[in-house]
């Protein structure tokens, strides 16, 4: 592995996608034991690729955007993060297929991509 074999990966689910509108929408009994299914499937996909895995990463808060007017709060499609290493872009894709974040819960996608070295650094 070379010097680009660190990926960054997003997890991705927008509230009104339909899938997060269905999901918020289940009883809370039902919406706990699928979140239980889903924490369980998550945790076996680490262990399986641990690895792959440089920083577990954790789910994301509400967000702050800073600009030069200043500091506001501001809704993205955001949802976690998680840094992986592997020989390719492709390769570190592949450890996300099927992945629990949108085959049990409502999460959209998850993107990939590599950690670059900083420029002149």
């Amino acid at each position: 592995m070379g010097a680009s074999d660190t990926y960054l990966a997003i997890f991705l689910g927008d509230k009104t996608n339909p899938k997060t509108v269905a999901w918020n929408a289940l009883p809370a009994d039902e919406q706990k034991t699928k979140a239980r299914a889903g924490m369980a499937a998550w945790k076996a996909w680490a262990q399986a690729h641990h690895g792959a895995i440089v920083d577990m990463g954790g789910p994301l808060g509400k967000t702050k955007k800073i600009s030069e007017r200043g500091v506001e709060d501001v809704s993205n499609a955001l949802g976690g993060y998680m840094v992986v290493r592997a020989e390719s872009p492709e390769a570190a894709a592949k450890l996300f297929e099927n992945h629990p974040h949108f085959t049990i819960f409502p999460g959209e996608s998850v993107e990939i991509m590599p950690v670059l070295p900083i420029p002149g650094g």
